[in-house]
């Protein structure tokens, strides 16, 4: 297929990179010929989304479920407190149209799933994956390595950030490197750990340079690279990275990797028992004698709560049952003088995880088990029930 023309408005945009005599105009019409899939409009999306559309990529997908809220402007470049509550997919598209009004746009307001990875991943030329949780990083790679597409992949957390691209044609996948998920104990989110707000914005510009030689034909891709960058020590370090033989996903044929939702277990075996969103909504309607803990940090109780929930963050919890170990007692007061031994505890986090490890310190410090309860996914599927 021929490669588009350029508007003279597109010239004139364009100009700077028409000079350049690697890129020039056929790398310009090449960008303006190709299409992005961006998974994730937070923090690594927003500034590659804005970058990609302000380069002239001709075609660019967003996929996110979220909406804005104040916690995100900290490092969500693209949204700002006009847009709070608004569609992460609708505030990113209104900017990246304010930089350039002839990016085609394409909204996708949901959360990759097993369900819709393939169809969405095989619309499109280069995947940049922008996403905070483990499980969505394993269907990223697993559908690319399926369909041949490039995955340039990104992540932050604290003061660190990590830059590759996976593409299983020409390098390793990402399973090559950690064939299945560590232990939630291991793998804390920005949430938990929390990032440097300007970090996202350094990583998320390399990703989007990265998409723009993949799709120009320009320089050499990060594949079987993977760049290292530590905020503090404003240093850069480039690993060398090699494909896994027995690779439990690009060592397959395509036609056999089949897609599936990975599942963050814990080092320890999960204690307690579980609640779906639904199940606790009909506890709920019925006026049980029940306690609802929300575990997370206070950040995010600023973007709402289940009515009547007690709010504990994780770290004093375990604060908490570290000084009653110690003590080799019970408490009698403080934190755990709060919640009740003999009443059901439904504990909650944003996806599930902390709140599972909130349960396991609890059960140390001599709770039962049988009245413990993890919500399902979290504070995150008890929204999104609630909007449906």
């Amino acid at each position: 297929m021929p490669l588009p023309e350029l508007t003279e408005a597109e010239l004139r945009r364009f100009g700077r990179h028409l000079i350049l005599p690697e890129f020039g105009l056929e790398g310009q019409r090449r960008l303006k010929a190709g299409s992005v899939l961006l998974i994730g409009a937070g923090g690594l999306g927003c500034p590659t989304a804005l970058y990609l559309a302000a380069a002239g990529v001709g075609r660019i997908g967003l996929v996110d479920a979220d909406v804005v809220e104040e916690t995100n402007l900290q490092r969500q470049i693209a949204h700002g407190h006009s847009t709070l509550g608004r569609a992460k997919t609708e505030s990113a598209a209104a900017r990246m149209r304010d930089l350039n009004p002839d990016v085609v746009i394409e909204r996708h307001d949901v959360f990759l799933s097993v369900d819709n990875a393939l169809d969405l991943i095989a619309r499109y030329d280069v995947v940049i994956d922008g996403t905070d949780n483990f499980p969505t990083r394993y269907l990223v790679n697993d559908a690319c390595t399926k369909l041949g597409k490039p995955n340039v992949f990104g992540g932050v957390l604290r003061f660190d950030g990590q830059l590759s691209v996976f593409d299983a044609r020409r390098g390793p996948c990402y399973r090559c490197l950690f064939p299945e998920p560590p232990p939630v104990e291991l793998a804390p989110n920005c949430s938990e750990a929390g990032v440097l707000g300007v970090l996202p914005g350094v990583i998320g510009a390399l990703q989007a340079t990265e998409a723009v030689k993949l799709l120009s034909g320009i320089g050499t891709p990060m594949i079987g690279r993977m760049l290292v960058y530590d905020g503090l020590d404003l240093s850069f370090s480039t690993v060398e990275l090699a494909k896994a033989p027995n690779c439990p996903c690009c060592s397959k044929p395509s036609s056999e990797i089949v897609l599936r939702t990975e599942q963050m277990v814990c080092a320890a075996p999960p204690v307690g028992q579980t609640l779906s969103p639904a199940e606790l909504r009909a506890r709920l309607e019925a006026d049980d004698t029940m306690l609802i803990l929300d575990v997370r940090n206070p950040d995010e109780w600023l973007g709402g709560t289940i009515p009547g929930a007690l709010r504990i963050a994780k770290p004093e919890i375990e604060q908490a049952v570290q000084s009653v170990l110690r003590d080799g007692g019970k408490a009698e007061g403080g934190v755990l003088g709060t919640l009740p031994r003999d009443r059901d505890i439904i504990v909650y986090c944003q996806s599930g995880m902390r709140s599972s490890a909130a349960i396991r310190s609890l059960v140390s410090a001599g709770y039962d088990p049988a009245h413990l309860f993890n919500l399902e996914r979290g504070f995150s599927a008890w929204r999104k029930e609630a909007e449906q």
